[in-house]
Order: C-alpha cells, then sequence, then structure tokens
C-alpha cells in the first residue's frame, strides 16, 4: 500500500512550499490604497540585477521538471 513515490512526492511538495513561503515572506508591501494615483516605482536593485533567479515561479518549475525528470529516468531504467 505504501508506494515508493510517497516520500519523495512529500520532500518534493514541502521544497515548493518552503520556496512559497519565502517569496511571500520577501514580498514588498502592497498598499492598494492609491495604486491609480501612483507613478510606477522602480524596481529594487537585486531584482534589477537578477532578475530570473529571484522569480519563485521558476523555481517551482524547476523543481518539478527535476522531479519528473527522475520519475522518467527511473522507469526508463528499471524496464530497459
Amino acid at each position: 500500500m505504501f508506494d515508493i513515490w510517497a516520500i519523495p512526492i512529500g520532500v518534493v511538495v514541502a521544497v515548493i512550499v518552503i520556496i512559497g513561503v519565502l517569496a511571500i515572506r520577501k514580498k514588498p508591501d502592497y498598499n492598494p490604497d492609491g495604486v491609480l494615483n501612483r507613478q510606477d516605482r522602480s524596481v529594487a536593485e537585486p531584482i534589477e540585477d537578477h532578475p530570473f533567479t529571484l522569480n519563485p515561479i521558476l523555481w517551482v518549475i524547476l523543481v518539478a521538471a527535476i522531479f519528473t525528470v527522475i520519475v522518467i529516468f527511473y522507469y526508463w531504467a528499471s524496464f530497459s
């Protein structure tokens, strides 16, 4: 009844949740009052310097893709 992928998928989900929590904690404060009257704010320098490395969506996609490749490789190697 205990699947071989239960623990690895749990680890992947935990990593994705950690990425999400860290992204939310680093998110700048959002003030909906006066959004229409405000000029465009400048982008923070770390994000301007490294726009892709600080994007949590790309990190989640990377983690999921690595896990998918590992699963595919495992089944490919076991059936060969």
